[in-house]
């Protein structure tokens, strides 16, 4: 029996967000989410141009919401979190390209339940062979994003050492780390802590609305990197496949450090500061 957190009707909610999406894809997840012993209910925020994804609403557990628009990302996401604050008192971000087994949300919940300074948990995540996935980041630079992207391939080199500064390179994936930038697959979030720093910034339409939302909770909270449990994401990189999603994630780029700052981020020189200098210690000890 898990223990419960409040008078709240659901332990946990979550979201996926829909576009023409694979049915059978997200009934896969559906039955990850619901096959934890918590009581739980999930949203699906159909961005798509069409209903035909409505039957998915007659699961047990599920709510299908159809918004006739294409709004973005993480606006069909806070439409679920704004539902949940009332309902739960943790909600989910969920990818549709993602499997998990049946203990994971028990451990992730119990976990952010015995520590209440916790206002989001990042699984380990792994490819679906079983590779690790490297995801913890210190926030970014422009340098970061753009030379990781764009520089060629011989030039590179010459720049391996802020590149992987930035990537946490050598960082121990089997312990837990407090991180200001996690992947947006698996979000772990705690509902007051939504509300007090608020949902993913609608004006990013899809790419880098997940670091946002990540380094706000991470001025307030902790922030953690649990390994205890393990989420499989086959990571579609979209962006390097399609001219159009690049250009989404471009223009994410622009609007992140046209809000956070280009060379002059205070705040961002602050927190991968503190971040360094606790990995350090932790690598003295």
């Amino acid at each position: 029996m898990m223990n419960r957190v409040g008078k709240k009707e659901y332990d946990i909610t979550a979201s996926i967000v829909l576009f023409h999406s694979d049915e059978d894809e997200i009934k896969h997840v559906i039955a990850c989410f619901l096959s934890s012993s918590l009581n739980g209910k999930i949203y699906l925020i159909d961005n798509s141009s069409n209903d035909d994804l409505k039957s998915l609403g007659d699961i047990t557990g599920v709510q299908y919401i159809y918004l006739n628009d294409n709004v973005g990302y993480g606006a069909a996401h806070n439409v679920a979190m704004a539902k949940s604050k009332s309902e739960a008192d943790y909600h989910i971000v969920l990818n549709p390209d993602i499997s998990f087994d049946s203990k994971v949300l028990n451990e992730a919940y119990q976990f952010m339940v015995s520590n209440q300074d916790i206002g989001m948990l990042s699984p380990k995540i792994t490819y679906p062979d079983g590779t690790p996935q490297y995801m913890c980041r210190m926030l970014p630079t422009p340098f970061d994003l753009i030379g990781r992207r764009f520089l060629p391939s011989f030039i590179k080199p010459l720049f391996y050492k802020s590149l992987n500064t930035y990537i946490l390179k050598g960082l121990d994936y089997t312990k837990i780390h407090n991180i200001p930038n996690l992947p947006g697959s698996f979000m772990f979030l705690r509902n007051s802590a939504i509300s007090e720093v608020g949902g993913f910034d609608e004006n990013f339409f899809m790419y880098l609305e997940d670091v946002d939302l990540t380094r706000r909770i991470h001025a307030k909270y902790k922030t953690i990197f649990y390994p205890h449990i393990t989420v499989i994401h086959a990571l579609e990189q979209g962006s390097y496949k399609s001219k159009k999603l690049l250009q989404y994630h471009i223009q994410s780029a622009f609007y992140y450090f046209k809000k956070w700052g280009w060379l002059v981020d205070k705040e961002r020189a602050r927190i991968n500061s503190i971040l360094i200098k606790q990995l350090n210690n932790n690598e003295q000890k």
